[in-house]
Protein backbone atom coordinates (compact mmCIF):
# COMPACT_ATOMS: atom_id res chain seq x y z
CA UNK A 1 0.00 0.00 0.00
CA UNK A 2 1.10 3.13 -0.66
CA UNK A 3 -0.18 6.49 1.96
CA UNK A 4 0.18 9.90 0.17
CA UNK A 5 0.46 12.42 3.47
CA UNK A 6 1.54 15.90 4.59
CA UNK A 7 3.44 16.12 7.28
CA UNK A 8 0.76 17.07 10.22
CA UNK A 9 -1.91 17.31 8.13
CA UNK A 10 -5.62 15.24 8.87
CA UNK A 11 -2.92 12.44 6.71
CA UNK A 12 -1.22 11.95 10.36
CA UNK A 13 -4.32 9.88 11.67
CA UNK A 14 -4.30 7.03 8.67
CA UNK A 15 -0.25 7.08 8.94
CA UNK A 16 -0.96 6.20 12.89
CA UNK A 17 -3.37 3.82 12.12
CA UNK A 18 -0.92 1.59 9.42
CA UNK A 19 1.93 2.28 11.93
CA UNK A 20 -0.86 0.20 14.93
CA UNK A 21 -1.55 -1.98 12.12
CA UNK A 22 1.94 -3.54 11.52
CA UNK A 23 0.97 -4.11 7.31
CA UNK A 24 3.50 -3.10 5.19
CA UNK A 25 3.13 0.34 3.72
CA UNK A 26 5.41 2.96 1.74
CA UNK A 27 4.45 6.24 3.34
CA UNK A 28 4.94 9.17 0.42
CA UNK A 29 5.16 13.25 1.29
CA UNK A 30 2.80 15.00 -1.07
CA UNK A 31 3.10 18.40 0.59
CA UNK A 32 -0.04 20.01 0.02
CA UNK A 33 1.47 23.63 -0.45
CA UNK A 34 3.29 23.13 -3.41
CA UNK A 35 1.27 19.51 -4.38
CA UNK A 36 5.13 18.20 -5.78
CA UNK A 37 6.53 15.12 -4.96
CA UNK A 38 10.14 14.62 -3.84
CA UNK A 39 10.92 13.47 -7.66
CA UNK A 40 8.99 16.23 -8.94
CA UNK A 41 6.11 14.69 -10.06
CA UNK A 42 2.37 16.56 -10.21
CA UNK A 43 0.43 15.15 -7.13
CA UNK A 44 -2.72 15.92 -8.77
CA UNK A 45 -1.92 13.74 -11.43
CA UNK A 46 -1.78 10.63 -9.01
CA UNK A 47 -5.16 12.14 -6.82
CA UNK A 48 -7.22 14.64 -9.37
CA UNK A 49 -8.61 16.20 -6.18
CA UNK A 50 -5.26 17.34 -4.42
CA UNK A 51 -5.92 16.69 -1.28
CA UNK A 52 -4.72 14.02 1.47
CA UNK A 53 -5.02 11.52 2.75
CA UNK A 54 -4.68 9.56 -0.38
CA UNK A 55 -4.47 5.48 0.06
CA UNK A 56 -3.22 3.76 -3.14
CA UNK A 57 -3.68 -0.07 -2.46
CA UNK A 58 -1.28 -3.12 -4.25
CA UNK A 59 -3.99 -3.77 -6.63
CA UNK A 60 -4.85 -0.30 -7.73
CA UNK A 61 -7.52 0.91 -5.81
CA UNK A 62 -7.72 4.29 -3.75
CA UNK A 63 -9.49 5.64 -0.99
CA UNK A 64 -9.45 9.26 -0.41
CA UNK A 65 -11.19 9.93 2.72
CA UNK A 66 -9.72 9.66 6.31
CA UNK A 67 -12.83 8.42 7.70
CA UNK A 68 -13.00 5.47 5.37
CA UNK A 69 -9.39 5.21 4.93
CA UNK A 70 -8.56 4.47 8.86
CA UNK A 71 -11.78 1.82 8.82
CA UNK A 72 -10.41 -0.11 6.01
CA UNK A 73 -7.15 -0.05 8.15
CA UNK A 74 -8.82 -1.08 10.97
CA UNK A 75 -10.34 -4.30 9.36
CA UNK A 76 -7.71 -5.78 7.76
CA UNK A 77 -6.04 -6.16 11.23
CA UNK A 78 -8.96 -7.25 13.20
CA UNK A 79 -7.15 -8.61 16.19
CA UNK A 80 -5.26 -5.18 16.91
CA UNK A 81 -8.87 -3.99 17.80
CA UNK A 82 -8.81 -0.72 16.43
CA UNK A 83 -12.25 -0.51 15.50
CA UNK A 84 -15.24 -2.05 17.33
CA UNK A 85 -16.28 -5.06 14.95
CA UNK A 86 -18.38 -4.02 12.31
CA UNK A 87 -22.59 -4.05 12.99
CA UNK A 88 -22.14 -3.48 16.10
CA UNK A 89 -23.52 -0.34 18.52
CA UNK A 90 -19.95 0.77 19.40
CA UNK A 91 -18.58 0.57 15.14
CA UNK A 92 -22.06 3.18 14.63
CA UNK A 93 -20.66 5.32 17.72
CA UNK A 94 -17.04 4.97 16.24
CA UNK A 95 -18.39 6.35 12.57
CA UNK A 96 -20.41 9.05 14.93
CA UNK A 97 -17.21 10.41 16.07
CA UNK A 98 -15.14 10.01 12.37
CA UNK A 99 -17.85 11.97 10.82
CA UNK A 100 -18.18 14.77 13.65
CA UNK A 101 -14.02 15.19 13.76
CA UNK A 102 -14.24 15.24 10.08
CA UNK A 103 -16.87 17.76 9.68
CA UNK A 104 -17.37 19.95 13.21
CA UNK A 105 -13.77 20.52 13.74
CA UNK A 106 -12.03 18.97 10.94
CA UNK A 107 -13.86 21.27 7.89
CA UNK A 108 -16.10 23.19 9.87
CA UNK A 109 -13.77 24.58 12.77
CA UNK A 110 -10.12 24.17 12.22
CA UNK A 111 -9.86 24.63 8.09
CA UNK A 112 -11.12 28.37 8.56
CA UNK A 113 -8.46 29.05 10.59
CA UNK A 114 -5.42 27.66 8.60
CA UNK A 115 -7.03 29.60 4.89
CA UNK A 116 -5.21 32.58 3.65
CA UNK A 117 -7.19 35.32 3.37
CA UNK A 118 -9.92 34.90 5.32
CA UNK A 119 -11.62 37.47 6.95
CA UNK A 120 -11.21 37.89 10.93
CA UNK A 121 -14.36 37.76 11.33
CA UNK A 122 -15.22 34.02 9.82
CA UNK A 123 -12.15 32.86 11.85
CA UNK A 124 -13.52 34.50 15.25
CA UNK A 125 -16.76 33.11 14.29
CA UNK A 126 -15.38 29.76 13.49
CA UNK A 127 -12.40 29.77 16.85
CA UNK A 128 -15.88 30.14 18.82
CA UNK A 129 -17.68 26.75 17.20
CA UNK A 130 -14.55 24.77 17.51
CA UNK A 131 -13.93 25.89 21.18
CA UNK A 132 -17.60 24.98 22.20
CA UNK A 133 -17.20 21.61 20.26
CA UNK A 134 -14.36 20.68 21.65
CA UNK A 135 -15.87 21.76 25.55
CA UNK A 136 -18.68 18.93 24.40
CA UNK A 137 -16.20 16.63 23.51
CA UNK A 138 -14.08 17.34 26.91
CA UNK A 139 -17.47 17.00 28.68
CA UNK A 140 -18.58 13.51 26.90
CA UNK A 141 -15.08 12.00 27.72
CA UNK A 142 -16.24 12.20 31.36
CA UNK A 143 -15.08 9.17 32.84
CA UNK A 144 -14.20 7.22 29.82
CA UNK A 145 -10.49 6.51 28.85
CA UNK A 146 -11.04 6.91 25.00
CA UNK A 147 -14.10 8.04 22.81
CA UNK A 148 -15.55 4.55 22.39
CA UNK A 149 -15.23 3.12 26.15
CA UNK A 150 -12.26 1.55 26.91
CA UNK A 151 -10.84 0.95 24.24
CA UNK A 152 -8.13 2.99 21.99
CA UNK A 153 -9.38 3.02 18.77
CA UNK A 154 -8.94 4.98 15.11
CA UNK A 155 -11.20 7.67 16.07
CA UNK A 156 -8.71 8.49 19.15
CA UNK A 157 -5.64 8.73 16.73
CA UNK A 158 -7.80 10.98 14.63
CA UNK A 159 -9.17 13.37 17.60
CA UNK A 160 -5.46 13.62 18.61
CA UNK A 161 -4.43 15.28 15.37
CA UNK A 162 -7.15 17.47 14.64
CA UNK A 163 -6.87 18.83 18.35
CA UNK A 164 -3.57 18.64 18.35
CA UNK A 165 -4.16 21.95 15.81
CA UNK A 166 -5.28 23.96 18.18
CA UNK A 167 -1.64 25.09 19.78
CA UNK A 168 -0.87 26.68 15.91
CA UNK A 169 -4.27 28.63 15.62
CA UNK A 170 -4.44 29.75 19.35
CA UNK A 171 -7.20 27.14 20.56
CA UNK A 172 -6.14 26.04 23.39
CA UNK A 173 -7.37 22.80 25.44
CA UNK A 174 -5.39 23.49 28.57
CA UNK A 175 -8.37 23.87 30.58
CA UNK A 176 -10.22 21.11 29.08
CA UNK A 177 -8.88 18.16 31.65
CA UNK A 178 -10.53 14.79 29.78
CA UNK A 179 -9.51 16.10 26.22
CA UNK A 180 -6.10 17.21 27.40
CA UNK A 181 -5.83 13.63 29.35
CA UNK A 182 -6.76 11.88 25.94
CA UNK A 183 -4.50 13.58 23.75
CA UNK A 184 -1.26 12.75 26.46
CA UNK A 185 -2.71 8.84 26.41
CA UNK A 186 -2.52 8.98 22.76
CA UNK A 187 0.48 10.73 22.32
CA UNK A 188 2.90 8.41 24.60
CA UNK A 189 1.86 5.14 22.25
CA UNK A 190 4.78 3.87 20.51
CA UNK A 191 3.06 3.92 16.95
CA UNK A 192 1.81 7.53 17.40
CA UNK A 193 5.56 8.41 18.38
CA UNK A 194 6.80 6.51 15.17
CA UNK A 195 4.63 8.32 12.96
CA UNK A 196 5.80 11.58 14.46
CA UNK A 197 8.88 10.95 13.72
CA UNK A 198 8.26 9.84 10.74
CA UNK A 199 6.29 12.93 9.14
CA UNK A 200 9.72 14.99 11.01
CA UNK A 201 7.13 16.50 13.86
CA UNK A 202 9.25 15.74 16.43
CA UNK A 203 12.98 14.19 16.90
Amino acid sequence: MKLYYSPGASSLAPHIALKESGLAFAAIAAPTKTHKLADGTDYYSINPLGYVPYLVLDDGRTLHEGPAIVQYIADQVPDKQLAPANGTWERYKLQEWLNLMSTELHKGGFAPLFAPGMPAEVKDTAKTRLISRLAWIDGELAGKTYLVGDRYSVADAYLFVVAGWGKHVGVKISGMANLSALMARVAERPAVQEALRAEGLIK
